[in-house]
Parts: C-alpha cells; sequence; structure tokens
C-alpha cells in the first residue's frame, strides 16, 4: 500500500509498504479522506513541541471498514466511519477519573504514533465512531477539529447566553467559534488579520469577525458587547501577542481558554492574571460526547464545513498540500487528501 511518511522537517516522502496486520479487538479502516491540521503543519516545520520526525501524519481521518476483528461487535465491512485518535493506558488518574484525553501516557494517533497518511490503518474499535447515513466523508475528516471546538467551549460550562471572544479565525477558531453558537452562546466576536478568514467567518454565521490589523478590538468590543465586555475568551492562536491581548482584554473574574498550540513559549504578565483574579484554563482534544455532539451539530447544520474547505488534493500529490499551505497562508482553511 501507499504511505506518506515524514521523515524529517519539510521532507515527506511517499513509499510502498505492506498493508498493516490488526488483531481481534481491531478494524481495518482504507482511509478515503485525511484532513491536514495546523499541528500537522507545526510538526512539518519541526514547530511542534510534542511531535518528532519520522512519523506517518494524519489524525483526522474518515474512511470505510475493509475488515473486522473476530471479536469486534457492532462494525462491518463496509461502514463508513471516523476515529477517536487517542492511544490512552486506562489506568493513570486521569483515566480512572473519567479524563482519559489527558492521560499521563497519552499518544496521539499521526502525532506519537503511525497516522491515517497511508491507504489503511488498523484502529482499535473503541476508538471508531461510525458517521450518519448520509454525511459526507469530508465531513467524516472533518468531525475531529470540531469536536476539538466542542470541547474547548465546554470548558467554560454553560455558555448559553454568553458573549464570547474568540482570538484567531483559522480552522480552530472558526469551528470554535461556530460550536459556542451551536451551544447557544447569545454572540460571538471573532478576531484575526485576514480578511479572507473573517470572510469566512462571516458565511459561517459568526456574528462579529474583527480584522484587528486595522480594527481597534477594545472599540469593537464594547460596541458590540457593551461596557461589561465578553463573558470569556478562547485564544486559538496559539502565539505570544494573542495571549498576552487576552490577559489585557478579559474582563476581570472572567475566564481564557487557551486552545491554540503554542510553537514556542510565551512570555505572559502573570501579574496581570492574579490582579484580575482571572481564570487561564488550559483545552486539550475531546472525550467521546465531544464527537457525539460535534456530529449533531453538523447534521443539525449548526456547524457550517463547506466554507471552510480550502482544497482537495490527491494522495500522490501529498507534498504539494503542505507547499500550497505554505504559498496560501492567508488563504487556506481546510486543506483534505484524498484517497
Amino acid at each position: 500500500m501507499r504511505q506518506a511518511r515524514l521523515v524529517e522537517p519539510e521532507k515527506l516522502i511517499l513509499e510502498e509498504v505492506d498493508i498493516p496486520e490488526f488483531t481481534e479487538n481491531q478494524v481495518l479502516i482504507k482511509v478515503k479522506r485525511i484532513g491536514i491540521c495546523g499541528s500537522d503543519i507545526h510538526a512539518y516545520y519541526d514547530k511542534h513541541p510534542y511531535i518528532s520526525c519520522p512519523i506517518v501524519q494524519g489524525h483526522e481521518f474518515s474512511g470505510e471498514i475493509a475488515s473486522v476483528g473476530e471479536k469486534v461487535q457492532g462494525f462491518s465491512e463496509g461502514d463508513r466511519v471516523t476515529v477517536m485518535p487517542q492511544l490512552v493506558c486506562g489506568d493513570c488518574y486521569p483515566c480512572t477519573h473519567g479524563n482519559y484525553h489527558i492521560c499521563n501516557a497519552l499518544k496521539v494517533i499521526g502525532c506519537q504514533e503511525d497516522g491515517a497518511a497511508r491507504e489503511f490503518i488498523p484502529v482499535d474499535h473503541k476508538l471508531v465512531v461510525k458517521l450518519p447515513e448520509g454525511m459526507s466523508l469530508d465531513y467524516g475528516a472533518m468531525v475531529e477539529p470540531v469536536a476539538v471546538g466542542v470541547h474547548a467551549v465546554k470548558r467554560l460550562g454553560n455558555v448559553g447566553g454568553m458573549n464570547l471572544l474568540i482570538l484567531g479565525a483559522g480552522p480552530i477558531g472558526n469551528l470554535t467559534a461556530q460550536s459556542a453558537k451551536g451551544l447557544g452562546a447569545r454572540a460571538v466576536l471573532i478576531t484575526d488579520i485576514s480578511d479572507y478568514r473573517l470572510e469566512v467567518a462571516k458565511n459561517c454565521g459568526i456574528d462579529h469577525p474583527v480584522n484587528v490589523s486595522f480594527e481597534n478590538l477594545d472599540t469593537k468590543v464594547e460596541e458590540y458587547f457593551g461596557r461589561d465586555g465578553a463573558d470569556a475568551i478562547l485564544e486559538c492562536v496559539g502565539v505570544e501577542e494573542t495571549i498576552e491581548f487576552a490577559i489585557h482584554l478579559a474582563r476581570k473574574g472572567t475566564d481564557v481558554v487557551v486552545v491554540g498550540v503554542f510553537g514556542e513559549k510565551p512570555s505572559v504578565d502573570i501579574g496581570l492574571v492574579q490582579d484580575k483574579e482571572l481564570r487561564m484554563i488550559g483545552t486539550l482534544m475531546y472525550r467521546a460526547e465531544d464527537y457525539r455532539i460535534a456530529i449533531d451539530l453538523i447534521q443539525s447544520k449548526n456547524v457550517h464545513l463547506d466554507p471552510l474547505i480550502s482544497q482537495h488534493f490527491a494522495f500522490e500529490d501529498y507534498p504539494k498540500a503542505f507547499e500550497f499551505i505554505e504559498k496560501h497562508q492567508d488563504k487556506t482553511m481546510k486543506v483534505l487528501v484524498d484517497l
């Protein structure tokens, strides 16, 4: 079978390898769609703190079940599926207290273990999620990033009636904003320096897109949310400037959710966090219920995915997908690879 391996930063090779064997508790999935994520891009340029080469990438994907292990029930050949790419120990404190997504020994398919950038991948049946009848393979490959947004918003608890500020209108920022709306937020203000990304956000139903390269965000927050400002802020960029911006903008006594992946360690004003009595909340991945909610939001059209799909590439053009993203950073949201 064909496989794409990132052998070193900025060097992705295509190779022929054997179809992998699978165990009695696994299914063998024929991969159909792979989404290229911001984490994949970070890793491609050796900027991800927890991903090293060599690695077969691909943690956002969908496909069809090709074979079913002897002890697997509830799945059949031909089922369209996606996957929760979390490999956990099941024994540590987080795992035994319902927080397996932050397992002490967490590994992620496509990040620390070889992923779906290949024609076939074996996966434990407990991680496999059936797609609803009629859901496209494109959408199936995007359930994972939607679940990231859902989990991030849920870290705030019930957001019903809240005014939320999302910093960053890339794919995760957009899907976090859409998830917030789908989970009941009253209004969402989203920022970026790209008019293209903000236009995509507008097309997805986000209330207030603001280009901070020429619009004053303090003024816009008061204009749209009143003098009390945002009820919470979600940082979805992963750079020092935006997390500092979040701390500066946050109303006293509110929450800042850290969603973005930081390629470099930021310097932040912890004194201001203390003085304003802010809560800095981390968010990582998702749980099974977040996947179910993500699928429901997509099916109910509370989350719109078509405006985010920038380009499709054939599998043999996998390296060209990264070249495309590099050349069109400001006008690229989600790139999908087809098999």
